[in-house]
């Protein structure tokens, strides 16, 4: 056997793409190629969630049509087990069919978005999208067709520069457009973090109410997906959470989605709209093909208890059901389940009761547990119970 084949020799040697058993019958062939398939095979396991042990030293006795059958059958093929992991946390809970917003439609979570983007193209000429690569449908297809439908004046793309897409929104929304931006990934708005918190927010108060950019709405995938790493799993609405002027909100279900949208739209305060990427196809219910809207800053009460309170907001709404369950099947222990919805300005009111009468909270978010925005609800429902307390205390007692 030779040296290990350097990649402009391989394609020298090898002229036009190889088929795959020239590949294999290569690196059958050569001892540094092996070792690399090999690293690449044990990568790969762990990635599909195969079994790593032995698989280094499987492919490195593979010859020719072997490594190739390899490579084309499931792992289970080669003799051993596969043991796969469950790539999402949670199992997704649709909510009953609407009965009140008229005919609906299946829809997966980004379909619901698409719906609601339709929409308000459709009633508002004014209306823009724009982003990063948003012309073609998007890299979730969130945008899909819409720009076959409305023309590149009102879908088009920007330079990947995120500063700039929200200092564009920000401009346009000044002059009366309803702008609507979309940042590719959550992760990547903070390159933006100074137009939204120093200019969007802001802008209104700086200007004694002359001005406003509250026609402005920020889009980004949030949260985790399984497979995101570092840089496309960020669940950063804490960040903006500080900031007073802008609002922030979070949906759990395709239905949701597609009604918060259309307030976010239609508010009078720039919105960032944080949408789960991991629902975007998980999540499927029935969703009206109307316009509706569903009202910011009211978070809802989707199961009611008496022992403790659960207060989630996106995906993990769907996470603190489960818990619900499994805590009144082998606990009996009664959950009240609360989807905040809104971060910004978040509805204090129905959480505060919930926890007067249950006594117990219990809060979960996948964002970072130092400064993330559960420490903000725990200390403000101490406050209230305290406050509470002492007026009852000093007045009926």
């Amino acid at each position: 056997m030779g040296p290990p084949l350097r990649l402009n020799q391989c394609r020298s040697r090898l002229g036009a793409p190889p088929s795959l058993p020239a590949v294999c019958g290569r690196v059958a062939r050569n001892p540094g190629l092996q070792v690399g398939m090999a690293a690449f095979a044990a990568t790969a396991g762990r990635l599909l969630g195969l079994r790593a042990a032995g698989t280094e030293g499987r492919l490195l006795r593979l010859r020719g049509a072997g490594l190739q059958r390899a490579l084309l059958q499931p792992a289970s093929a080669t003799g051993d087990a596969a043991q796969r992991r469950q790539v999402a946390h949670f199992t997704f809970q649709p909510d009953p069919e609407p009965q009140e917003y008229g005919q609906t439609q299946k829809m997966n979570l980004f379909q619901a978005i698409t719906s609601a983007l339709d929409n308000s193209l459709a009633k508002d000429p004014t209306a823009v999208i724009f982003g990063e690569d948003v012309a073609f449908g998007g890299v979730f297809r969130c945008t899909v067709g819409l720009r076959d439908k409305y023309g590149k004046d009102r879908v088009f793309n920007t330079p990947l520069c995120e500063q700039g897409i929200v200092g564009f929104g920000i401009g346009i929304a000044v002059t009366g457009a309803t702008a609507i931006a979309e940042i590719q990934f959550a992760d990547y708005i903070f390159p933006a973090f100074d137009q939204i918190v120093n200019e969007a927010a802001k802008y209104r108060y700086r200007s004694g109410d002359l001005f406003n950019c509250g026609s402005l709405t920020i889009r980004a995938p949030w949260g985790c997906v399984g497979h995101g790493a570092l840089y496309h799993s960020q669940s950063p609405e804490a960040f903006f959470a500080h900031c007073p002027g802008i609002k922030v909100v979070v949906p759990r279900s395709p239905f949701q989605a597609k009604g918060l949208l259309l307030s976010c739209i239609e508010d009078k305060n720039p919105c960032i709209f944080f949408e789960p990427k991991i629902l975007y196809r998980a999540a499927v219910e029935q969703v009206p093909v109307e316009p509706y809207h569903i009202p910011l800053s009211q978070a809802e009460v989707i199961q009611e208890g008496s022992d403790v309170t659960l207060v989630a907001w996106g995906t993990q709404v769907h996470v603190m059901r489960e818990v619900a369950s499994m805590a009144q099947e082998k606990l009996g222990v009664s959950c009240e389940v609360i989807d905040l919805k809104t971060i910004l300005p978040w509805d204090m009111d129905t959480v505060c009761k919930s926890v007067i009468k249950t006594g117990r909270l219990l809060i979960s978010h996948e964002a970072p547990l130092t400064g993330g925005f559960a420490s903000e609800i725990s200390s403000t429902v101490q406050l209230y119970k305290r406050l509470l307390s002492f007026f009852l205390k000093s007045f009926w007692m």
